[in-house]
């Protein structure tokens, strides 16, 4: 039940003692101060037993309806059910009144004052079922709100471990290629590759990493690429001093190149130039598009990720811009807490 200490503090005074006087049942010249205080005392006392008796129906009308979908159905039940009380409450408050007072007994200050006790009822009635809605309300908004957080924690988790699978795979594939045919070569890349497995672990169940934290893991995880792709790749980078302060989803940049990687054709003379770029709005990631002469298995895992993640985490999208020339993804600017 909505807290109504201040409500019932001064609505029940101001109620006990303007109804009478709304409904004209007191003839004040005809009484002494001490009879007009006794008089607004036992009216106060009939307004605190109609305030008390609609609030207990309040309570225990509300288990009942709510099945009922409909607020105005609600509304309209517990109006209905508390004018009633009220009306009975102050009839009887209005004809013991008439009957023992100096007044001239009458069915028409007894009807005046039911009406009055009447309106009163319904409008409080809707005042308190007004907060009540509202409050419950907010209560639904932070039971969902917490359950979209929830719900967005768990596909992120899920889509972060998408990543470990897809990258070992590969991973891998290249080492157990070195191994047979350059031993040398494959102690260097097994160390590499301990150490971008380590930026995984340590960094997996992390919302947001700094840019700077992300290129330095690019860097060792581009060198491993060189190796697996006999240098037949290149890597620029024009960033301004911004990289210092925007943050970024972990393994970022690593879908982005391994996209680029996957679905172009590249040689020694022409390598596939990937390039990393900052500016005010975004950053970006391009790469000249020279398709693969076949077709690319691919599951789409890499963007789709990305994609979810950005959603999930700052309800904004990434873009991707695809032209004759070149591929584009663009990265919202996210900065540091």
């Amino acid at each position: 039940m909505v807290k109504d200490l201040l409500l019932k503090t001064l609505f029940i005074p101001l109620l006990g003692i303007g109804l009478p006087l709304a409904s004209g049942i007191i003839t004040y010249h005809r009484y002494s101060l001490l009879e007009l205080l006794g008089a607004n005392l036992f009216f106060i006392l009939t307004s605190f037993l109609i305030w008390k008796g609609c609030n207990w129906i309040h309570i225990k009308l509300r288990p009942l309806y709510q099945p009922i979908s409909n607020p105005f159905s609600k509304i309209a039940a517990v109006s209905f059910v508390s004018a009633l009380y009220g009306a009975c409450t102050g009839g009887l408050a209005a004809i013991a009144w008439l009957t023992s007072s100096k007044e001239q007994f009458g069915w028409d200050g007894v009807f005046r004052f039911l009406v009055a006790c009447v309106a009163a009822v319904i409008i409080f009635t809707l005042i308190y079922e007004i907060l009540f809605l509202t409050k419950e309300r907010e209560i639904d908004t932070k039971i969902v709100n917490q359950l979209d957080r929830e719900r967005s924690q768990a596909e992120l988790q899920a889509l972060t471990n998408e990543m470990d699978p897809h990258f070992i795979f590969n991973s891998l594939n290249t080492l157990n290629h070195l191994i047979v045919n350059e031993p040398e070569q494959a102690h260097l890349f097994n160390n590499r590759l301990a150490q971008v497995y380590k930026y995984f672990l340590l960094n997996k169940n992390r919302e947001l990493i700094s840019l700077k934290e992300e290129l330095e893991f690019i860097e060792s995880y581009f060198y491993l690429l060189q190796i697996r792709h006999d240098n037949k790749l290149q890597l620029t980078k024009e960033l301004n001093e911004k990289s210092g302060v925007v943050m970024i989803p972990p393994c970022s940049l690593q879908i982005l190149v391994e996209n680029a990687i996957k679905h172009n054709e590249f040689t020694a003379d022409k390598p596939l130039k990937i390039k990393i770029s900052l500016n005010d709005h975004y950053l970006k990631v391009s790469n000249a598009i020279k398709p693969k002469p076949y077709a690319v298995n691919s599951t789409g895992i890499g963007l789709k990720n990305l994609r979810s993640r950005y959603k999930i985490l700052f309800n904004q999208d990434i873009t991707i811009e695809t032209s004759r020339e070149n591929f584009v993804v663009k990265l919202p600017l996210i900065a540091s807490p």
